[in-house]
């Protein structure tokens, strides 16, 4: 029998997964559920399942093998802690949540019960972030400077610090993670905002830009930079220095420069089919092994953004 999936969130982000899931011969998509009844029941409607405006009921009724949270950050919380009692297997969406605690809390439960979970930092999955990994642990870099500048996301709680957590911990969390995959855990963290309001967005409260200085042990040196005043995302991805060569690494892109000649190549795979079949793939074998990022991983991210938060209020 196919596993049967629920997703709760039936978004931009929800609705990619709900495609990707319903390609895999080995899952029947249980139910779509949102807080905006209409959507949930149009995305059910093209899968042939049914929609709810309440996840609550959809599990009642349902009792789906495995659940997908794509939900707004500050909607965290319940739905796990629903999900673990149950003794559910789940895949989030980053990022975990707005607050350093509720997501240790949720990890304290999931490793307590042994649940099977993974999260959605698709950038793990590239082929090109594997190639950029053994470059860089053959020859460390010295410094990283990273970026994520971009404009204002469509939905409303995007702009309210309460319901996103803001820029850094909703969007440049990918960066993070990945100067951590790439790099490993900074030792030092320094970090300054800027709160100036969004003349086009004036509910908004959360910062117009932000950047973070990580240090290494080894004395490398990360800066991590966010905005979302610019018309466009012109520029969002990690670029790492070390001696005669230089790193480029985009979602849809890697770039490698070197004295002798410079190598360039796109990824291979879908990230977000990739993590999806790893996932199911563990959902139906019990083989956890192809997860990259199960929630304890995606909880060490959450904590390095949270100390880059905390940085910039102190």
């Amino acid at each position: 029998m196919p596993a049967r999936v629920a997703v709760l969130g039936a978004g931009f982000i929800g609705a990619r997964h709900l495609k990707n899931l319903a390609t895999m011969p080995d899952v029947a998509i249980a139910g779509v559920a949102d807080v905006d009844a209409a959507r949930a029941h149009e995305q059910a409607a093209h899968y042939g399942t049914t929609g709810y405006g309440d996840w609550r009921v959809l599990l009642e009724r349902e009792r789906p093998d495995a659940a997908y949270l794509c939900l707004p950050p500050c909607a965290h919380g319940e739905p796990e802690e629903a999900l673990i009692a149950a003794g559910m297997p789940f895949f989030t969406e980053k990022p975990l949540g707005t607050t350093p605690d509720l997501p240790e809390r949720i990890a304290a439960q999931v490793q307590a019960r042994g649940l099977l979970t993974s999260a959605g930092y698709h950038w793990r999955y590239l082929d090109t972030v594997d190639r950029a990994r053994e470059i860089v642990q053959a020859t460390p870099p010295r410094l990283a400077m990273g970026y994520w500048f971009d404009y204002v996301p469509p939905p409303a709680w995007w702009l309210r610090r309460e319901r996103s957590g803001g820029q850094v911990v909703e969007q440049t969390t990918h960066i993070f993670d990945l100067v951590r995959h790439l790099l490993g855990e900074p030792q030092r963290v320094f970090a300054a905002a800027c709160p100036a309001r969004l003349a086009q967005h004036p509910e908004a409260d959360i910062d117009a830009a932000a950047s973070a200085t990580l240090q290494y042990p080894s004395g490398a040196i990360a800066v991590i930079s966010s905005t979302c005043v610019v018309h466009y995302p012109c520029r969002i991805g990690l670029w790492l220095y070390a001696e005669d060569l230089v790193v480029e690494c985009r979602e849809f892109s890697l770039r490698v420069e070197r004295p002798q000649g410079t190598e360039t190549s796109e990824p291979t795979v879908d990230p977000f089919l990739a993590e999806d079949r790893a996932f199911i793939h563990a959902l139906r074998t019990g083989d956890r092994s192809a997860i990259r990022v199960p929630y304890a991983e995606a909880l060490r991210t959450h904590r390095l953004v949270m100390r880059v938060v905390e940085a910039a209020q102190s």
